[in-house]
């Protein structure tokens, strides 16, 4: 079973005239995934999720929002500083073997 098929029910998702434009997952203090398809990028609908999972951690007491991405996703890595997450830490990424590095991106919420 993968990602999507396990964890697919928690996501939500953003419709334009009822067609899926882009999605985002996170549990407590954690965002697992924000997608947006290459044709619907640069619209806002990234920023207008990652806003609905700030205020959703907002509402259940999180102080601190976490999320991961890799060194090569240099597009997302100016997103998230954009959005005013700053770089924590580095660290192989242990969950997928890839080979690659991922860096832990934190943001202070305030109320």
């Amino acid at each position: 079973m993968g990602y999507i098929d396990e964890m697919g029910p928690a996501f939500f998702v953003a419709e334009i005239d009822g067609e899926v434009v882009g999605m985002v997952h996170w549990e407590h203090d954690f965002v697992h995934a924000l997608h947006v398809p290459a044709e619907h990028q640069r619209k806002g609908i990234a920023r207008a999720l990652m806003a609905f999972a700030e205020d959703g951690m907002r509402a259940d007491g999180v102080a601190l929002a976490r999320l991961e991405t890799d060194t090569f996703n240099t597009q997302s890595q100016g997103f998230y500083l954009a959005l005013g997450y700053r770089e924590a830490d580095r660290y192989p990424d242990l969950e997928w073997h890839s080979g690659f590095t991922t860096i832990l991106y934190v943001k202070t919420l305030s109320s």
